[in-house]
């Protein structure tokens, strides 16, 4: 299995070697249930994201981890691209970490250490998007060593299951995603964008449908962005010198979650949870010239409340232009 991560490391290093020269942008996402007060399910999670906005008026090139999906987009003329590459880890844990051995029908302990390969293609009312992602969960995600530097940085309490996490495993995802702005006030602060999205994995594989309605400046440059806040990255064609304010509301079937379903091969923790949920986003984002800022917070199931520490957690997103 240490080849496997290897390989991983490799893949990566493959990515952002062939992005590194043309990488206009970066950005950093920090994921923590500390926002909302809590300190169990979905308990943190950091992004890095190296961001390739094309040059001379021709697209980036799109990495290979894309090329399963870049059939289904149509070759309509497009008005501008991004290609994005992350690397992040992300952390779940059960409500209560101070128990070395968590009672069988609790969140099991869990960590995701992934490569994302995400693409952008902007229209003039709508913009298209591809995702794949590649990592691992179990001992070689290495989120409880992450956790617990984590947790001391915030003087909170050391978790004590990790001996209960889900065993190793190669994990994969495929996105598939647009947004369409539908319609835009006659002031043009005002916006209103409808998304939809499936994907396909053993990381997780469901549909989300989605509605963000939006109050700010710069709306018409920034719509494409409520497309990327699953993956914890921003869009830089938003930045400039602008803000806004929005609240999301979405729609998602789950077919599979590696989290809660535990192995897809072998035997692990698992529990049984509802599968069709009502997710909320609240959220500002603000940029000026080369930076750019964004909170959110996000209940991903407001109707159902068992899974409620996996679904509840706040967001920040820093980027910065090179």
């Amino acid at each position: 299995m240490r080849l496997s991560v290897c390989g991983l490391f490799l893949i990566l290093g493959s990515l952002a070697f062939s992005v590194r020269a043309e990488t206009d942008w970066v950005s950093f996402a920090f994921d923590n249930d500390f926002f909302v007060g809590s300190d169990g399910g979905y308990t943190n999670g950091l992004y890095l994201s190296l961001y390739d906005t094309g040059n001379d008026g021709r697209h980036p090139k799109a990495t290979w981890l894309l090329r399963p999906l870049m059939w289904t987009i149509s070759d309509e003329h497009f008005s501008s691209a991004v290609s994005i590459l992350s690397v992040g880890q992300s952390m779940i844990t059960p409500q209560n970490i101070s128990e070395p051995n968590p009672p069988e029908d609790e969140l099991p302990y869990s960590g995701l250490l992934f490569v994302n390969s995400s693409y952008l293609l902007f229209a003039d009312k709508y913009v298209e998007k591809v995702s794949t992602s590649l990592g691992f969960v179990g001992p070689l995600s290495m989120a409880e060593n992450s956790q617990k530097v984590i947790h001391k940085l915030l003087s909170s309490d050391q978790p004590q299951g990790w001996d209960t996490q889900i065993k190793n495993e190669l994990v994969f995802q495929f996105d598939r995603g647009r947004a369409r702005r539908l319609w835009v006030a006659d002031s043009m602060d005002w916006d209103f964008i409808a998304t939809n999205e499936i994907n396909i994995g053993t990381i997780s594989s469901g549909i989300n449908l989605g509605g963000f309605l939006r109050y700010g400046t710069q709306l018409a440059s920034s719509y494409g962005t409520t497309l990327l806040d699953s993956a914890r990255i921003t869009n830089p064609r938003a930045i400039g010198v602008g803000w806004n304010l929005y609240l999301g509301l979405n729609l998602e079937y789950i077919f599979n979650q590696i989290y809660t379903d535990g192995n897809t091969f072998r035997d692990s923790r698992s529990i049984k949870y509802e599968h069709s949920r009502l997710g909320a986003t609240v959220g500002v984002r603000y940029s000026l010239q080369r930076y750019s800022l964004t909170f959110a917070l996000s209940d991903l199931d407001i109707v159902n409340s068992e899974l409620q520490d996996l679904t509840q957690f706040g967001r920040l997103t820093f980027a910065y232009k090179l």
